[in-house]
């Protein structure tokens, strides 16, 4: 059982993460060339796109943790450092991503509706930041679950 919901895990991991990581760097470079041209009908589309990408995988992220709780119960590693670690820096980048990602991207749409829209009040350099802030965090749960400190597996 405890191979199945690993399994089921690191399938969640790179399904569901990856593509909102992706989407999510993606956006502030497309959001940078719409509010260059704000006729560019394009990127406006392309934006939605990603937006609908990052909300839609980040309710199926939802998995991840889930998976991930029940594989550390069946390991019996509920109480290790490295797990804790994991958690909370999971929950952080699922608060950076709700709170201020995908809050940023719904205004930056509003801004880049079309060429009579108001300026966006988005600054895509911020966006990226914190975009970056987000994937940093993931990285980082990435490298604490293949190194797990303390393991006994010797990797």
């Amino acid at each position: 059982m405890t191979k199945l919901l690993l399994t089921l895990h690191v399938l969640a991991a790179i399904v569901a993460v990856g593509p909102v990581t992706v989407a999510a760097s993606m956006f502030p470079a497309t959001l940078r060339r719409a509010l260059g041209d704000p006729g560019d009908g394009d990127a406006r589309t392309t934006l939605r796109t990603l937006h609908r990408i990052c909300r839609v995988y980040a309710c199926v992220g939802v998995a991840v943790p889930v998976f991930g709780l029940a594989t550390a119960n069946s390991l019996g590693v509920l109480g290790d450092a490295w797990l804790i670690t994991s958690i909370l820096l999971t929950a952080a980048a699922a608060g950076v991503l709700a709170l201020l990602v995908l809050p940023a991207q719904d205004r930056a749409l509003t801004g880049t509706a079309g060429p009579t829209a108001p300026p966006t009040p988005v600054n895509p350099g911020r966006l990226a930041a914190l975009t970056g802030v987000f994937n940093l965090l993931w990285a980082t749960v990435t490298v604490l679950m293949i190194v797990r400190p303390g393991s006994t597996t010797g990797a």
